[in-house]
């Protein structure tokens, strides 16, 4: 397959709005695909660069975009082709580097066809927006190799390449993708867990439930071999020499091998913790305390495909409690309040509700989970921003805001220019227009690439949205730099908390 025929099966894929629809084209081109190329075209449809980052940063992506390059009939460059030239422009270092670089990539586009340039222009800035993003890929895979949709999404976690577990599904069937397992400092994509309004709708769902206290820091995974331990980000970036006082306390632990899942946090000297903004900024300064609260491995038994019961029994086995999340079970809505109330009033952030006989779905926001807060909070995509006025004049204000929906669409929910500072005002211009993709008179579009908390009160049914949902009384908590869009509120979990709160006269109108 060329570039050109590819970015031709992306523009298709863009124009067919259900996902059935998407599945089949895929699936078609997946199956039409010679063995060789089968991975690179799962890599790249999913939005990923076949080899990684390239050091191509937006700026060069913008400059590239604006060179309205001419030519390029296409057929000379295949994806073989491109995966080499990629590779040998990552390679690219020293003095005058910069400028091989942005050659070496204009002759690459010239070569890829009309088509073919949108594509990699896209795929380059990390904004491919086609629908067929890694969860549509992997559908049509699923469809392809015959083969469980479950059993794939533990292959693709496990493994941290779609593409591995794509040519494992269609070369040895589900038997294949079973013998995928956790490898020690390759870090999984956490578990998350979506919005929920009261412990009254957790009990009325599953009973008994697990009630812990829901903390404020940064997530890590801390995996250990033996005297060697990696702490890993929410993002999976290795964290661990800025945590020190982690790694000591994980190798006091009496165990060799072992997945943790956690956080790590800044408490006062009364042991209450610190806002998110004081751990971030203490990352690396001062020690940071770390609090865990499940167990995906240890020595030789895996706990990943096991109830959240077994696992909270073997943290307890490994992990003294003073190193655990403090946690509670509860069959009575009265006492689960209390105990929810009294984790606010003691400065945490509310509660994570948790179905005992749940699986750890990792990457996934799974329903098992559930946070509850005292107002509701949803971590949302900037995808847009305009220009403020008055004393506002300058900065980039008012925001858009947008959830992902299970094709990596995203859903436009409001905007808001509420709870802003002068201090956030700055960073977010100097952020946004970094990103800069296009504009609309006094609308900045930007790369979906920033996730920012936002607090509101209440959704509505609203015509002006393509959801049919917007948030009333929106205003800014804070950005997750510690979360990317991917880690963002889905728009089904939006409109599952809709559903929860509306009234009967709402409900109707859905």
């Amino acid at each position: 397959m060329t570039v050109e025929e590819l970015g031709e099966l992306a523009a298709e894929v863009a124009e067919r709005r259900g996902r059935n629809e998407k599945i089949e084209i895929l699936e078609g081109a997946l199956r039409k695909a010679d063995a060789s190329e089968l991975a690179l075209l799962v890599t790249l449809l999913s939005g990923e660069l076949p080899g990684g980052k390239i050091g191509v940063g937006p700026a060069a992506v913008s400059k590239l975009a604006k060179e309205k390059l001419a030519g390029g009939s296409g057929p000379g460059l295949d994806l073989q082709d491109l995966r080499d030239e990629l590779a040998r422009i990552a390679e690219l270092s020293g003095k005058g580097s910069q400028a091989a670089r942005h050659q070496a990539l204009v002759d690459l586009l010239l070569r890829a066809g009309p088509r073919g340039q949108a594509f990699l222009l896209d795929l380059l800035a990390g904004g491919l927006r086609i629908g067929a993003l890694a969860g549509v890929v992997e559908a049509a895979v699923v469809k392809l190799a015959s083969v469980s949709s479950s059993a794939m999404r533990r292959a693709v976690t496990l493994s941290g390449s779609l593409a591995r577990a794509a040519l494992t599904a269609l070369d040895e069937g589900e038997a294949g993708l079973s013998r995928f397992q956790i490898e020690l400092f390759r870090p999984l994509a956490p578990m998350l867990a979506s919005p929920c309004d009261s412990p009254e709708t957790v009990l009325a769902r599953w009973s008994p439930v697990l009630f812990e206290v829901k903390l404020d820091g940064i997530r890590v995974q801390v995996h250990r071999d033996g005297d060697k331990v990696r702490i890993y980000s929410r993002a999976l970036h290795d964290i661990t020499t800025s945590l020190p006082e982690v790694v000591e306390a994980v190798l006091a632990l009496p165990v060799r091998r072992l997945v943790l899942d956690g956080e790590v946090l800044s408490l006062d000297s009364d042991g209450r913790a610190r806002p998110f903004q004081e751990t971030m900024k203490r990352l690396g300064r001062t020690p940071l305390s770390p609090f865990f609260f499940d167990i995906l491995l240890a020595d030789d038994t895996e706990f990943l495909d096991r109830p959240l019961s077994e696992r909270r029994t073997a943290l307890s086995e490994f992990v003294p409690e003073a190193l655990r999340v403090r946690g509670e079970i509860f069959s009575e809505a009265e006492v689960a309040q209390s105990f929810f109330d009294e984790t606010v009033e003691a400065g945490f952030e509310g509660a994570m509700a948790k179905n005992l006989q749940g699986m750890y779905e990792a990457g996934r926001r799974g329903s098992d989970w559930l946070k509850l807060k005292p107002v509701h909070t949803l971590d949302l995509v900037v995808v847009a921003a305009e220009w403020g006025s008055g004393r506002r004049r300058g900065w980039l204000s008012n925001l858009h805001l947008a959830a992902p929906d299970q094709d990596g669409q995203l859903i436009m929910l409001g905007k808001t220019f509420k709870g802003l500072t002068d201090e956030l005002l700055a960073w977010q211009t100097e952020q946004l227009l970094s990103r800069e993709v296009s504009r609309e008179g006094e609308t900045v579009h930007v790369r979906p690439e920033l996730v920012i908390e936002i607090a509101f009160n209440d959704l509505q049914v609203s015509p002006r949205y393509p959801g049919g949902l917007a948030l009333r009384f929106a205003r800014v908590r804070r950005y997750r730099p510690d979360k990317d869009v991917s880690q963002a509120d889905s728009f089904e979990s939006v409109r599952l908390l809709h559903l929860a709160h509306c009234p009967p006269a709402e409900l109707s109108l859905e």
